[in-house]
């Protein structure tokens, strides 16, 4: 057992008096319910339901598709109904940041059949995980999270139209220390909070953007990276919202600043352990199934961008040409590319991969990568010539989409996705994704107003 998993017959003793039950949804947000401790006994042997809404409605909870009975899984056509969230006690930890709170992962299965919710993000990284068991491989993964970080409180910014930011730092400050210490306080308490939750970090520092920072996960398996990411957005949410600030991982949340990155390391070992990327004699040590391992992640990259980047913000990062992943290329520690390969030893030699932003939901980016990995490594896919030098001077890539639209029909019109995971799958991701496009292009915004309002 993890150190840091509790005993459920321990929660009492340990002060524990709520425990949440959480699950991912399509955004990569945790939903759930909260427990009393001393009933989590029953939740363990019957599950606790939720209504399938919660992977069926788009960012905002509006119940319009729904209503629309545009979804097989969840519509007025069958009674909008439940599902039982069966909960991993291999998850049960501390959410040391809050008082007194256990918090435990948990799985949506069919309340008649039992089977496992195909929708769920966290049902499907485990489908992918199993794929790569069948195959005798072990992926391991860690990710890199920036974020913004405001001087403002989230209620009173929401309601005054998030206008007036205060950003917690005013001047480029990427690796500086000095502008990072007058925020040691909040950071260390967030460190060690994570800590004691299970979450271990590796580094953190300030960034170039104002109000930017970055903190790193230790890298280790997939699932459970995935788990950290989603509690550690939770822990960087609810300590901004006690301190008076406001954190957010849009991918873009300020004009003329960078966008905040969600970079995926990734590498493969077998059962006995051994590094499949590293070899002994080749160029840079890369083994032929680590170049396999990246032309399968570039050729699906396009099909795999609805995922990558989810919103429209996101192409707003993407586009932006601030190192934010660079068409279907790959180079040595070039963070130009969309591939950077770093690492000079067996157990250090990985890919990073520099497409997501920090708004993407973490277990379906994993889905993407590690399937499409798998897929190369499998069919032994050849991978274009490494870039050298700065792959922004090359032609755009047109393949690529440059926006949620054009990501939505890539994702709809590749074979990959569709053998993988299902017709039902795909249209249920179709639906959200046009939805969004089609809310995004009837709103008139403040760039319309200051555009065309006097100028038309």
């Amino acid at each position: 057992m993890k150190d840091y998993v509790l005993d459920p017959a321990e929660l009492e003793a340990l002060g524990i008096r709520t425990v949440i039950v959480a699950s991912p949804d399509l955004q990569g947000r945790l939903i759930g319910r909260r427990i009393p401790v001393d009933g989590f006994d029953r939740v363990i042997e019957n599950g606790v339901d939720v209504c399938t809404c919660v992977w069926a409605w788009d960012l905002e909870q509006g119940l319009e598709l729904i209503d629309a009975g545009l979804f097989t899984l969840c519509s007025m056509h069958n009674g909008v109904p439940d599902a039982t969230l069966r909960v991993d006690l291999g998850t049960l930890r501390r959410a040391a940041w809050l008082e007194n709170v256990a918090i435990c992962f948990a799985d949506p299965v069919d309340v008649r059949t039992g089977e496992p919710l195909p929708i769920s993000p966290r049902v499907m990284l485990k489908q992918e995980l199993a794929r790569y068991a069948e195959r005798g491989l072990q992926p391991k993964a860690g990710t890199e999270l920036e974020f913004y970080l405001f001087r403002n409180e989230q209620r009173e910014l929401r309601k005054n139209g998030f206008r007036d930011l205060d950003p917690t730092t005013l001047i480029p400050s990427d690796f500086m220390i000095h502008e990072g210490n007058l925020y040691e306080p909040f950071f260390q308490k967030l460190r060690d909070d994570l800590l004691a939750s299970g979450v271990q970090m590796e580094a953190a520092q300030s960034e170039w953007g104002s109000g930017q920072w970055e903190m790193t996960f230790r890298y280790g398996e997939p699932l459970e990276m995935a788990d950290r990411h989603a509690l550690y957005k939770l822990a960087v949410r609810d300590s901004a919202a006690r301190a008076g600030m406001t954190a957010t991982f849009m991918a873009r949340p300020l004009n003329g600043q960078p966008g905040s990155s969600c970079h995926v390391h990734f590498s493969v070992q077998d059962a006995a352990g051994e590094r499949l990327f590293w070899s002994d004699t080749a160029e840079e040590n890369m083994s032929g199934t680590m170049l396999s391992a990246i032309g399968g992640v570039l050729e699906h990259a396009p099909a795999f961008m609805a995922w990558y980047s989810p919103t429209i913000n996101s192409y707003r990062r993407n586009n932006s040409g601030d190192v934010a992943g660079n068409g279907r290329t790959w180079g040595f520690d070039n963070r130009t590319t969309t591939v950077r390969v770093v690492g000079h030893k067996p157990e250090h030699l990985r890919f990073e991969f520099r497409l997501p932003g920090a708004d993407t939901n973490p277990y379906l980016t994993l889905v993407a990568l590690l399937a499409s990995a798998r897929d190369g490594i499998d069919r032994s896919a050849v991978a274009p010539a490494p870039i050298r030098g700065n792959a922004y001077l090359l032609p755009a890539d047109e393949e690529m989409p440059a926006d949620l639209l054009q990501a939505s029909k890539a994702f709809v019109a590749a074979e990959f996705p569709r053998a993988l995971f299902g017709e039902d799958i795909v249209d249920h991701h179709r639906v959200l994704l046009e939805n969004e496009w089609k809310t995004f292009m009837a709103a008139v915004s403040d760039w319309d107003l200051h555009r065309y309002f006097d100028r038309v």
